[in-house]
């Protein structure tokens, strides 16, 4: 995938015009049966995204009525607390929003969401999904939540005019040469030529490099307790790491990623990875001097991120809940929700009609790429591996002598916790 600025700037133009005609509310009918749906989904895209899903939900599913259990602020922060705190109580909503992948391991482990395995069976969505997904997404041969999009993290934004400012002209196809372009910018007079936030956001750039080194299976490895933390091919890959560490903002553990993505906008800093939301976040900030392209040695390298949906055990309406998970599963639910939201179905079965220019690119991406997961976003690890891991980085990130074989060894100690096998 190569996606200039060009391609990703009807995103919101396709969010906003079909938001208009999202449904804000189910029609309500006092007969009905509720379900609470638990999310995170207050504003923007991703709420005219779940207005579409209502709307589909209502016509499919009669006597069963939508009830809005939006947990707003922090990114899902706030929501996940509010979760945790009312499954403790045996109080959880019907079904909820959740990251696909190993952030549901707890939860499984457990015994708080029941197997959904004859579901992807009568529904037909082993045949609609990406076999690598189907593999992430199952455990013990079982599996428990339905994705309702899919988003890309693996991708780097530019500045298009610092970058000619410095004489860049071309797409960084390795990290050498990725390398090479931030220390053009810096000698053209750009400080902090690669743009960085705090904890998570640092992680996605380690995944990146991982991937880049290591190649997609041995990547998906090291959280499958398959792959060597302490390997040498992980070695290189954190030193490549620490020189990108070396081109990014000094104030880096301080910020967000919207402020990180505040010194690419003013022309401070000439690269940024993050998600394909950054795209919205760009246009809604009123700047359109972008580019886009898969992080340096990550093509044909789909890392994915998903939300989606589970049957928590206990809920009190499972009947509506399964019409909930089936309508976010069918091609129609997944169409209405990801043309407002700006991410993509889960499913490949989709046409590109109506959608974005990125959106198709990264539908055809989808189908053809090679999937692997997201620690940094729950997708190939559980939530205390993530927070071990942002925690190990941070201390990278303020140390003072950046000792390449402590961060490996306090890596590889978080997987001999966490890792499978």
């Amino acid at each position: 995938m190569l996606s200039t600025r060009r391609a990703l700037a009807a995103v919101v133009s396709v969010a906003t015009l079909l938001a208009a005609s999202a449904c804000g509310s189910a029609d309500e009918d006092p007969g009905a049966t509720k379900v609470e749906v638990f999310t995170w989904w207050a504003e923007g895209g991703e709420k005219a995204g779940l207005d579409a899903l209502v709307s589909r939900f209502t016509t499919d599913c009669a006597g069963q009525r939508f009830e809005d259990g939006v947990v707003a602020g922090g990114a899902g922060i706030n929501a996940k607390e509010v979760l945790n705190a009312r499954i403790e109580q045996n109080d959880p909503p019907d079904t909820y929003q959740v990251h696909a992948g190993a952030e549901l391991a707890d939860y499984i482990a457990a015994g708080r969401v029941q197997d959904l395995s004859a579901e992807y069976d009568s529904w037909g969505l082993r045949q609609a999904l990406p076999q690598g997904l189907i593999d992430d997404l199952t455990v013990d041969g079982k599996i428990y939540s339905v994705p309702a999009n899919i988003h890309r993290a693996n991708v780097v934004w530019a500045n298009s005019q610092v970058l000619a400012g410095a004489g860049i002209l071309r797409t960084p196809r390795t990290l050498d040469a990725f390398l090479k372009d931030l220390a053009k910018l810096r000698k053209a007079g750009i400080e902090s030529p690669l743009a960085l936030g705090r904890d998570w956001t640092q992680l996605m750039v380690l995944e990146s490099v991982l991937i880049s080194d290591l190649g997609p299976k041995r990547f998906a490895g090291l959280f499958a307790g398959t792959t060597n933390w302490r390997g040498k091919a992980v070695t290189t890959a954190l030193n490549h790491y620490a020189q990108l560490l070396s081109y990014s903002n000094p104030d880096r553990d301080s910020l967000d990623w919207p402020e990180a993505e505040r010194l690419l906008i003013d022309g401070q800093a000439g690269y940024q990875v993050m998600g394909d939301w950054e795209a919205a976040d760009l246009e809604a900030n009123n700047f359109r001097a972008y580019e886009a392209f898969p992080f340096p040695g990550n093509d044909g390298v789909f890392q994915w991120l998903a939300d989606s949906f589970v049957l928590p055990t206990g809920a009190g309406n499972a009947e509506g809940t399964r019409c909930w998970l089936k309508t976010v599963a069918s091609a129609d639910g997944q169409r209405e929700f990801n043309l407002r939201k700006g991410s993509i179905p889960a499913r490949t079965d989709v046409t590109g009609a109506g959608f974005s220019a990125y959106q198709v690119e990264a539908m055809k991406d989808w189908k053809s790429d090679t999937p692997v997961p997201s620690c940094a976003h729950g997708s190939a690890c559980p939530q205390d591996w993530q927070n071990a891991m942002n925690a190990v980085l941070g201390g990278f990130s303020t140390s003072a002598e950046k000792n390449i074989t402590q961060l490996q060894n306090a890596l590889a100690a978080t997987a001999d916790q966490y890792a499978k096998g």
